[in-house]
């Protein structure tokens, strides 16, 4: 599903405009990002969480040159499943 998809089941279902979900979708998806940049948890009951990771400085090997690299200390988001949905998914 993307985001457009999501845009248009959410305008079908509540009967709202297309700009309308858009503006909806938006909001929420901009939270969602507002709150990882802050290192804040997102947590979606019967779906999962979002934390921000930290990765320390670790040697790499570029696979096309074989070649080491120092690849830089980054923050990353991390999604871990939740109970409910991976009980829904194994089911089916």
């Amino acid at each position: 599903m993307t985001k457009s998809d999501l845009i248009t089941l959410l305008a079908t279902k509540e009967n709202l405009t297309e700009v309308q979900a858009a503006r909806i979708v938006s909001l929420i998806f901009d939270g969602f990002k507002d709150a990882l940049a802050k290192g804040d948890r997102i947590e979606i009951r019967g779906v999962g969480s979002f934390v921000m990771r930290e990765y320390k400085t670790y040697t790499g090997r570029n696979p096309k040159t074989g070649k080491e690299v120092e690849v830089k200390p980054k923050r990353l988001p991390y999604f871990k499943v939740g109970k409910e949905l991976k009980d829904l998914i194994n089911i089916i």
